[in-house]
């Protein structure tokens, strides 16, 4: 229901509404009663340990309550991992990491991810072996959005 409200609404929502929850919440974990290396005791105590972590929800807007935005961002690509090529071993994997990042910048800023992959294996070798950090900001999925350039 919050996920949807601008991140100021969010936030006044979580001030108003979550906070009680919360500290009523992080005081039941500091009285209740449990036997340490319980199952309940390691929740318990991994649950004391993220509280400063946890409680940032309560001062950013921004910031989801989980990580489900996420996952399903990357649940396809989790799903077809198997049917990579080259994911067999660890710098496999580190390709695929790079391929995909590309893949889903391009796509999360609105162009054409095929189009992008094409532009930079074209253009990014007439660059040189170590060309400056200012030259590569060009070629920024956000850089071709936000300049308007068709990226073809």
């Amino acid at each position: 229901m919050w996920q949807n409200l601008p991140a100021a609404e969010r936030l006044t929502m979580r001030q108003k509404e979550l906070q009680p929850l919360l500290a009523e919440f992080w005081k039941c974990v500091v009285e209740i009663k449990v036997l340490p290396k319980s199952r309940l005791g390691k929740a318990i105590a991994y649950a004391n340990g993220q509280q400063e972590y946890l409680n940032h929800v309560l001062d950013y807007g921004e910031v989801d309550l989980s990580n489900n935005t996420c996952e399903q961002a990357v649940k396809t690509l989790v799903i077809d991992r198997k049917n990579f090529l080259f994911s067999t071993s660890p710098k496999g994997a580190e390709a695929n990491a790079i391929w995909l990042t590309l893949i889903k910048s391009a796509t999360e800023n609105g162009i054409d991810a095929l189009a992008y992959l094409k532009l930079l294996l074209e253009e990014l070798p007439k660059l040189g072996a170590f060309p400056p950090e200012e030259a590569l900001n060009t070629y920024m999925p956000w850089e071709q959005k936000s300049t308007n350039q068709e990226v073809a």
